[in-house]
């Protein structure tokens, strides 16, 4: 007797039915039933620190193997963006500094960008006042990296570099008080120039901290460049593509690291950075080790960019660092008085005593703030984690009608899924650190 392979067929009222059989089916279908319940679906995080309590990882693990990997966001609500527009166009500062809250600086800069574009009054901030921007831009660079180099390490083990980098921060967070008597958060860019002028001394300590920090940050890379444990925990570890990036619509140190030199301040120049001597770092090894590579190498440029500062505010010295139209500067002269930093004395005799127009005019702009045209812009800066960009309508009001950012972190996040799966549990500390997200600037 002939085996027949094949089942037989039998009528049924919707026709003739075939049952399934022969090749791998049986044992495919066993393999699955088995997978269903080794797969093990787990809550993973927070691990890096601007992650604490905000940002939730659902692995699907089969063994050690990442199968699929979710971040689930929306857990800080700020509602910043929201908050902006029940507030004069200057007090938006104080609210959009507070997304990224490592990089600040970069948050200002972009909001005021944008306002002043809509003011029609780029051309006519002070040149004294871009070069504190970009000098504060550059020293918050700083401050970043090291935060995302310092806490990447000791997220895989490494537990002296994060000493040294924090010391390192705290040299940038000490210029930041001396200049607006706040370590973060400062809202110190406004739109038309900066809050006050550097107090007397600062490029003199600058120069001297960019010595000492040149030192340190050679140290910094002789503990983990080229050191075999920390390369078999970053090297091929969280690989993603140029390709990759650039459908994710990815930016900063993780898309230089794919060999792409994209940064803002060489291909589209504010703040007078066309000025500037600098190069942009790249890599081409496309994985969490060439990110690491970007960002010390990045800190060099960053202190080029200081030292060239330093040397231009030389040059300006006691040159404005507001716009003169005095409808839209903040109208506060900052003086020491005996209780500190405040209003000198002789603006408060003049709008007090002698002149009802300016204290008419003090009151409006404080209470009530400029007016800005109608109409929308676009304004970017590259921040520490890549484009930074910042959408402002305006309806010809004092406050803004519509305020919405463009945060990298945002962006970047995306490509947690494409780094991570495939690879181990252990892989995802190192690639979720490499993207260095933060999680005020997506959840915002």
């Amino acid at each position: 007797m002939t085996f027949d392979p094949y089942a037989s067929t039998r009528e049924t009222t919707e026709g003739t039915v075939y049952s399934v059989t022969g090749g791998d089916w049986d044992s495919m279908v066993t393999e699955i039933g088995k997978t269903k319940e080794e797969r093990v679906v787990v809550n993973m995080g927070p691990q890096h620190p601007s992650t604490h309590g905000v940002l939730r990882l659902i692995l699907e693990l089969e063994g050690e193997t990442v199968t699929e990997a979710r971040a689930g966001i929306g857990f800080l609500h700020t509602g910043i963006e929201k908050n902006c527009e029940y507030r004069t166009w200057t007090q938006g500062v104080t609210f959009v500094t507070r997304m990224d809250y490592l990089s600040p600086i970069f948050n200002e800069t972009a909001y005021c960008l944008a306002v002043e574009k809509l003011l029609g009054i780029t051309n006519d901030i002070p040149e004294r006042a871009s070069v504190i921007r970009v000098m504060m831009m550059e020293l918050n660079r700083i401050s970043s990296h090291m935060v995302a180099l310092g806490t990447g390490a000791l997220e895989l083990g490494a537990l002296t570099p994060v000493f040294f980098a924090f010391r390192d921060r705290e040299r940038v967070l000490d210029i930041f008080e001396s200049a607006s008597g706040l370590r973060m958060n400062m809202a110190y860019i406004r739109p038309g120039g900066v809050q006050q002028d550097l107090p007397a001394g600062s490029v003199e300590r600058i120069r001297n901290d960019v010595k000492e920090m040149r030192k340190s940050f050679k140290d910094n890379a002789t503990l983990l460049v080229g050191n075999s444990i920390w390369m078999k925990r970053m090297k091929d570890v969280g690989y993603l593509d140029l390709a990759g990036c650039t459908t994710l619509g990815i930016t900063g140190p993780i898309l230089r690291a794919t060999g792409m030199p994209w940064d803002l301040r060489k291909t589209q120049p504010y703040c007078g950075y066309e000025n500037y001597n600098f190069d942009v770092i790249t890599n081409d090894s496309a994985d969490s080790y060439g990110r690491f590579l970007v960002r010390v190498e990045e800190l060099e440029q960053s202190l080029r960019i200081i030292e060239q500062c330093c040397d231009k505010l030389d040059a300006l010295d006691g040159a404005p660092v507001m716009v003169a139209d005095k409808k839209i500067a903040w109208p506060a002269q900052l003086a020491l008085g005996a209780d500190g930093l405040g209003n000198s004395l002789n603006h408060i005799r003049e709008i007090m005593g002698t002149s009802m127009e300016a204290l008419i005019h003090h009151f409006k702009l404080v209470t009530e703030g400029f007016r800005v045209p109608a109409g929308q812009v676009y304004a970017a800066v590259e921040s520490p984690r890549g484009e930074l960009g910042a959408h402002v309508v305006s309806d010809g009001g004092t406050h803004p009608y519509r305020v919405h950012f463009r945060d990298p972190s945002f962006n970047n996040l995306q490509s947690t899924a494409a780094m991570c799966e495939g690879g181990q549990v252990a892989d995802v500390i190192a690639s979720v650190a490499s993207i260095d997200p933060v999680m005020g600037g997506v959840d915002r």
